[in-house]
């Protein structure tokens, strides 16, 4: 309201790309379209998925139950969605929530050099996987 009344601009607010996280055991997020939802709205898909176990990092810490899963544009490649179970997953989906703010696409992601081992990786390996591209799979 005082955006408006200063004048300023204030760009529409994207409500599909409002991360939603449970907080429980094990921790649940999401952001953007579900395959069910990407597919009503006429998109052809491409979904990755990598579960934890493969994840050195889950490994390492004993948190090896979850997985990232990944729902992109064939066409385009854009990031239509993610959904994240296991640890730290509401701190993962920040990263998938800007890569959509930014029009990010699985290529993207693909090539952003990513830390390891680190659970954040399997946001990669997921979009790896749905290009066929997963290296720990």
């Amino acid at each position: 309201c005082v955006e408006h009344i200063k004048g300023l601009h204030n760009p529409p607010i994207d409500y599909d790309n409002i991360p939603g996280g449970t907080y429980c055991q094990p921790q649940v997020a999401s952001v953007g379209l579900t395959e069910a939802k990407a597919k009503e709205k006429g998109y052809e898909i491409k979904v990755g998925k990598f579960p934890f176990m493969a994840s050195g990092k889950a490994f390492a810490i004993g948190e090896r139950e979850g997985f990232v899963k990944m729902i992109f544009d064939a066409k385009y490649g854009e990031i239509l969605g993610a959904h994240i179970i296991g640890s730290e997953a509401t701190e993962m989906i920040a990263e998938v929530t800007l890569a959509r703010s930014l029009e990010a696409t699985g290529e993207s992601i693909i090539k952003t050099i990513h830390a390891h081992p680190t659970l954040s990786e399997s946001i990669m390996e997921a979009a790896a996987q749905a290009y066929g591209e997963a290296i720990h799979i």
